[in-house]
């Protein structure tokens, strides 16, 4: 049964025993030897092909390129053999891996999410997991236990502290939940995991301006920089280096003077010694390439298109309102007050970051693609622009309840929209959850999350390695030490051309 922990500011004289501090308690999930459930471990190679899928389909954007650039010149560190970047055959150090390979997975939005009382992308913990896994040689059993991890702690730590209030960034639970699961992974003591935690922690707290305004190319390295601190902090903490104490509850510490403050109070569930991690079985991915408030909209707006194709025309419409979440009119909506959202010469990053936009393009099209639903031309049609501009947002508190909740059968993250055509019709609808939600009308299972690969790969991946790739990840539980290689895809000939990246400082 999950245990939820009372956490709260103590002064120093208090002194806190460390057994009674969240980042040891974090520790002891990590390291209790709990074998992974059959259903958990179909779930974590589901995410391990979803991952792949967005990194293949971002291997020549930008982001990638640099990242995969500074990678290529940090060669295999002495403590192992090294590990693969995402689409080409070279190693490098196991943290310039999970760098390199945390950027490609998360430049499209396009993998899993999980939104409670803050919001995450948990599938970031994989990258830097998996990238320690190859340099030390580990079994796919190793794997799939630390990545388990790394789920469990990520989702109760959003599950219990919301971050983006106080405008703290999204990644300060990952940080700690990657080093977490590298510990599992290595089955390392709980010690040595508590300061790693603390360590990751305090090095990836960051403000959330990288996902207001125009939104910068580092919105994709964020997590990556996270996952790369894990890696380190693990290697600090292996040889005996330690971390401020204690981190989450000091009256210095990140809860008194980045978040809820000294009166803080915090109730955190985690499961209890023995008990199986199963946190990744509530998370959900995405269909369609945007911010996850996004998902439930396209698909309504799909329907609308084929059902009321008139919407699609501005001549046609006098208004749309879309009735929604807190988050999702403060965040993504009109109620964010960014004059970017509605600007046809935004960038991508900011553009998959509004409703407004998104529910514009993909009403029109009735259709929604990675790559062409943001195009320049796609944003600056005129007859886009024009019906873009008559989308509004609004916050509807029955939406917010809903959005808040608890409980998974009524947890929603969509609302409902009004459409005022010029001739007096309303026209309404709404949906809660998106088609592809375990919830929604067409739940991902294996065979969504492999066609999603094969669609992201086409034109990318000879068909030889797509098969064989798949192969290799359906059997990740019965991968031998030092197999893990194997999880690693190479681009077709001719798809990078790594003498035309970006030249830097390394």
């Amino acid at each position: 049964m999950v245990k939820e922990h009372h956490v709260r500011v103590y002064k120093s004289e208090e002194n806190l025993a460390r057994e009674d501090q969240l980042a040891y308690k974090i520790a002891q999930v990590a390291a209790d030897p709990v074998e992974v459930s059959n259903e958990v471990t179909d779930m974590v190679i589901n995410r391990v092909i979803d991952n792949a899928s967005v990194a293949i389909a971002s291997l020549n954007r930008a982001p990638i390129v640099a990242a995969r650039a500074q990678a290529l010149t940090h060669g295999p560190s002495t403590g192992g053999k090294g590990s693969k970047v995402f689409g080409i055959e070279e190693r490098v150090a196991p943290e310039w891996a999970a760098w390199a390979n945390g950027v490609a997975v998360r430049e499209l939005d396009y993998h899993d999410t999980f939104l409670a009382a803050d919001y995450s992308h948990p599938g970031d913990n994989i990258p830097p997991i998996l990238a320690v896994a190859q340099h030390v040689g580990s079994s796919g059993r190793d794997l799939v236990r630390g990545i388990a991890t790394g789920y469990e702690i990520q989702v109760n730590l959003v599950k219990a502290i919301c971050l983006h209030k106080h405008k703290i960034d999204h990644v300060a639970h990952l940080g700690p939940s990657a080093a977490a699961g590298i510990g599992t992974l290595l089955g390392l003591d709980v010690e040595t995991i508590f300061q790693s935690v603390g360590q990751a922690l305090h090095t990836t707290t960051a403000t959330r301006q990288s996902r207001k305004g125009e939104i910068s190319t580092w919105k994709a390295h964020a997590p990556a920089f996270a996952g790369k601190m894990a890696v380190e902090s693990a290697d600090r903490a292996m040889r005996g280096q330690t971390s401020p104490v204690p981190i989450y509850e000091g009256e210095d510490g990140v809860i008194a003077w980045m978040l809820d403050g000294p009166d803080a109070s915090y109730v955190v569930p985690l499961p209890t010694p023995g008990e199986a991690k199963r946190a990744i079985l509530d998370t959900y991915t995405k269909e369609h390439s945007a911010e996850y408030q996004a998902q439930a909209w396209i698909d309504l707006a799909r329907k609308l298109h084929r059902e009321h194709p008139e919407v699609t025309d501005p001549a046609n419409v006098e208004s749309v309102l879309i009735r929604t979440s807190h988050h999702t009119h403060y965040v993504i909506g009109s109620g964010a007050n960014d004059p970017q959202k509605y600007s046809p010469t935004a960038s991508r990053e900011t553009l998959d970051h509004s409703i407004p936009y998104i529910f514009t393009v993909a009403l029109q099209d009735g259709a929604w693609h990675h790559v062409d639903s943001y195009a320049p031309q796609r944003a600056a049609r005129p007859d886009t622009v024009e019906l873009w501009h008559k989308v509004s947002t609004v916050e509807d508190p029955e939406w917010t309840r809903r959005y808040h909740s608890l409980d998974i059968a009524e947890k929603a993250f969509g609302g409902s929209v009004e459409i005022t055509l010029k001739d007096g019709t309303v026209i309404t609808d709404q949906i809660a959850v998106a088609d592809a939600h375990p919830l929604g009308a067409r739940p991902f299972a294996r065979e969504q999350y492999v066609n999603k690969f094969r669609t992201l790969a086409a034109g990318l991946v000879e068909e030889a390695e797509i098969e064989r790739f798949l192969a290799a990840v359906e059997r990740l539980p019965q991968l031998a030490a030092g197999e893990l290689d194997q999880l690693n895809i190479t681009a077709a000939p001719g798809v990078i051309d790594l003498a035309a990246a970006p030249k830097g400082l390394f």
